[in-house]
């Protein structure tokens, strides 16, 4: 019996205040209206992002369906879409990518205007929600909300992909691993032979690692206070590992010293202040760029001294790898397939859905590097 046009009533994973754990409860999901679409979810991956709002470190009006890296199936699409028809298998973008703002038609740029970061009002773009929670509506998550069973989102932030594609593997394509590979491919755009440092060695600075390796860099340094992610982060690509609990001096002295003079790139991958500044004092001081991938508190100000920059180095910022979303998903996807990209380091373990209180302690205790729940 077709669902088309009707509420759907489902399982989610509801963050009704911060620093509980998420309520398992059941919702309604209203049907998408004119240019949205109905998924519904077959896996989805726990990012460090999602914790900082059940942290309160990042703002998100609450009560809030998380979750942003996901893969799902097309159930239902409302008046005017074209892109996605039902039964396509697709993964929503926390970045969407309408073709129309001055931000996509630009070729440098990927941060859609249409996208619901930063000032976050947690509501489709017509100011509504799909959500609704005993009779009071419930607040989407950047774009996406993927912590449910059922989820509508903007045509504009969702990709078809490959029909083939395993969801509980290229979910990472939508968040995790594309935005760390993009950041050393497109926004740093790291060439053979140049040296890197990757602070922090998670999911997403693993995937810078693979990125700097794809780019041909010929050293990678990784610096994290977990020694237990090092061994892995060689098998990936990083050919020194420092922990900075090792020194009694500032780590950016020590990977200066140890390149004699700085990196070319540095990567900060964790979404500290202090280990921003630090990124940029490791890179050479003239011509080295450092990269923030790692999202800060919402309340964090940087104040660092200008002769960082003053010489000549360069500071960036990367929002998904730099990648134009609804174009680049189902590309990265085809390489998973043609096993150009391998996933399959970066996924730590995958359980039920319903276990995903676990999956977030897996995290926050640094046992994970990714865990990819399933419906």
């Amino acid at each position: 019996m077709s669902t088309a046009g009707k509420v759907i009533k489902c399982k989610a994973a509801v963050c009704l205040e911060v620093k509980k754990p998420f309520s398992i409860v059941e919702i309604e999901v209203a049907p998408p209206k004119a240019h949205e679409v109905r998924i519904k979810i077959l896996a989805t991956g726990i990012c460090r992002s999602d914790d900082h709002v059940v942290s309160g470190s990042l703002y998100s009006p609450l009560p809030c369906v998380l979750g942003h890296e996901a893969v799902g199936v097309v159930e239902s699409v409302g008046e005017g879409v074209t892109s996605v028809k039902p039964g396509d298998k697709v993964i929503p973008l926390f970045v969407p990518q309408c073709g129309e703002c001055s931000t996509c038609l630009n070729p440098k740029a990927n941060m859609c205007s249409q996208n619901d970061l930063g000032g976050a009002s947690g509501l489709m773009p017509d100011g509504t929600s799909r959500f609704t929670y005993k009779g009071k509506p419930v607040h989407h998550f950047a774009s996406t909300s993927t912590f449910t069973e059922y989820t509508v989102v903007h045509e504009n932030a969702v990709a078809k992909i490959d029909a083939a594609a395993p969801p509980e593997k290229v979910c990472l394509i939508g968040c995790g691993f594309s935005t760390g590979y993009g950041a050393a491919l497109n926004t740093a755009k790291v060439e053979p032979g140049s040296t890197c440092a990757v602070f922090g060695l998670g999911g997403v600075g693993l995937s810078v690692v693979m990125g700097c390796k794809a780019a041909g860099a010929s050293r990678i340094i990784g610096v994290d206070i977990n020694k237990d992610k090092f061994a892995k982060a060689k098998e990936l690509g990083v050919t020194d590992c420092v922990n900075p609990k090792d020194f009694d001096k500032p780590i950016q002295d020590v990977i200066v010293e140890m390149t004699k003079g700085g990196v070319d790139y540095s990567f900060e991958v964790i979404g500290r202040i202090d280990t921003m500044t630090a990124a940029l004092a490791s890179c050479q001081l003239n011509y080295g760029t450092s990269v923030i991938v790692g999202v800060a508190p919402s309340a964090s100000e940087i104040t660092f001294h200008p002769m960082l920059l003053f010489t000549g180095r360069t500071w960036k910022g990367s929002v998904f790898g730099g990648w134009k979303s609804k174009e680049a998903v189902p590309k990265l996807v085809s390489d998973v397939m043609t096993k150009k990209i391998t996933l399959d380091p970066l996924i730590t373990q995958t359980l039920p859905f319903d276990k995903i209180n676990e999956g977030f302690d897996m995290l926050r205790s640094g046992k994970s590097i990714r865990t990819v729940l399933v419906f």
